[in-house]
């Protein structure tokens, strides 16, 4: 795996997982408390209190590979803060090892104002960035999350529709989950340009309510 996955501006090579991914969990809801025993492995939406660690991969992951942080500690506390459930989170033994993080939005294609907005009342899921941390890349783990991700967000009934950007190199990667390729995205960071996209999100909601869940 290369250091980090990047969906609204990040990039790794593809991760290739160790095994089929595991049937997804949904994650407790934010600020819900845990037991004095942590987990070996939880899954759980991240909080305002995660975004120092979140802020710690993504650091150095991206700028690693592109040169430049796409959000800040400011600007994830400020989306953790609007919209946490729009977020999942890796932890081992309390430790997060991985996360994904997305918001809304209102419009058929990304702009550069989506870089900075939360849309409430939108139906596409803006996937923002995915990333894991140095000491974990080469496991799986960023395929695993993605799909629990993917599931979990099936789940939630005013979504429609997943959207995300990446690098050229990355497009089979997310092809995997069901995206397609709308075509060049209309952000630019620096002198990186990205493809744009898609994927409907009402397969999951059709199998959820076939399944009586």
């Amino acid at each position: 795996e290369a250091p980090a996955s990047r969906m609204s501006t990040q990039s790794t090579s593809p991760l290739e997982p160790e095994a089929s991914p595991p049937q997804p969990g949904i994650p407790k809801a934010p600020g819900r408390q845990r037991s004095h025993t942590l987990p070996a492995s939880e899954f759980r939406c991240l909080t305002p209190e995660d975004a120092t660690s979140v802020f710690e991969i993504e650091r150095e992951a991206f700028i690693s590979v592109l040169g430049i942080c796409p959000l800040y500690l400011d600007e994830i506390k400020h989306f953790l803060t609007l919209c946490p459930e729009l977020s999942m989170g890796w932890f081992q033994e309390g430790r997060l090892v991985a996360f994904i993080m997305a918001s809304l939005w209102d419009q058929e294609r990304l702009t550069q104002e989506s870089m900075k907005l939360h849309r409430p009342g939108g139906r596409t899921a803006h996937l923002r960035a995915l990333a894991v941390h140095h000491t974990f890349r080469g496991q799986g783990k960023g395929f695993i999350l993605m799909w629990r991700f993917l599931r979990y967000l099936g789940g939630q009934p005013t979504v429609r529709r997943a959207v995300l950007m990446c690098e050229d190199r990355l497009v089979p990667f997310y092809q995997k989950f069901g995206f397609s390729l709308v075509g060049r995205c209309a952000i630019k960071l620096g002198s990186y340009t990205f493809s744009e996209l898609q994927r409907s999100m009402r397969d999951h909601a059709s199998r959820r309510r076939n399944s009586g869940c």
